[in-house]
């Protein structure tokens, strides 16, 4: 499959496109280190909002425990300047027990774990990255972004929980679709990479958008993509103060 057929329905979902002044400001040789950074942080939060699901959601409490420990060593690294993780920590010890009585907890499982594994590994490569760039590993607040998508989110369930998973469903598009719009700007070991992570994780947004049509059931959940999807799109056009992986129109531009 080609990088247009893989991004084809990831357009076709996202209602615009990255604006060429983000493009600008993120292939900036300056800004090289900040889009690095920001990027590992958006893997490890895309492991972290997976593995909450799953916690909140879908397993016992033994099993819940378990899912702290394999992403224990990644957190330690970014937020008490540990040791980076290494491959003994890819892993699960157990299966992982579905709580009784929900539905969707073991496709959700399924669907989340792997996504887990992905972002992890992908985690892992961008730090590799870094490192042979000789750009060392710093702390790098959050943006608005995903507080931002996070406001539409209704209060009750089993609303709440389509809604996250919605908002994951967009979070995981715009990922794939920057991937592929910073190709032509960037070094050709950089843009390979990016079309790698194309690759992998183009049919994320789409497990997630699965997941929220199964909790909603019989309740069509085109109405909340529409309205979060224009949450999404302002947010990436609006003026942004910072720059992040996911911000949106630089304001200085």
């Amino acid at each position: 499959m080609t990088t247009s057929d893989l991004l084809a329905p990831i357009l076709s979902f996202l209602k615009c496109e990255t604006p060429q002044a983000w493009l600008d400001v993120a292939s900036s040789k300056q800004m090289l280190p900040d889009l690095l950074i920001d990027h590992c942080n958006c893997e490890l939060k895309a492991a972290q909002t997976a593995m909450w699901l799953i916690r909140k959601y879908a397993v016992d409490t033994s099993s819940s425990a378990e899912l702290l420990q394999w992403l224990k060593p990644y957190e330690d690294f970014v937020y008490r300047q540990g040791a980076m993780p290494g491959s003994e920590h890819s892993g699960l010890g157990k299966k992982l027990q579905v709580k009784e009585g929900v539905e969707f907890g073991s496709d959700l499982i399924q669907k989340m774990v792997l996504l887990i594994k992905e972002e992890l590994h992908h985690f892992q490569q961008v730090l590799d990255i870094m490192n042979q760039r000789h750009i060392p590993y710093q702390p790098l607040g959050a943006g608005r972004y995903a507080k931002g998508l996070m406001k539409k989110v209704r209060t009750y369930e089993p609303q709440a929980l389509t809604d996250k998973l919605i908002c994951g469903a967009y979070i995981e598009a715009r990922s794939c679709e920057r991937f592929a719009a910073l190709v032509p700007y960037i070094d050709d070991d950089l843009g390979k990479f990016y079309v790698s992570l194309l690759r992998s994780e183009a049919r994320h947004f789409e497990d997630y958008l699965h997941l929220a049509q199964q909790v909603a059931g019989d309740v069509s959940i085109a109405d909340r993509v529409d309205i979060i999807g224009e949450v999404e799109a302002e947010l990436i056009l609006a003026p942004d103060t910072e720059f992040r992986f996911h911000s949106g129109t630089p304001n200085n531009t």
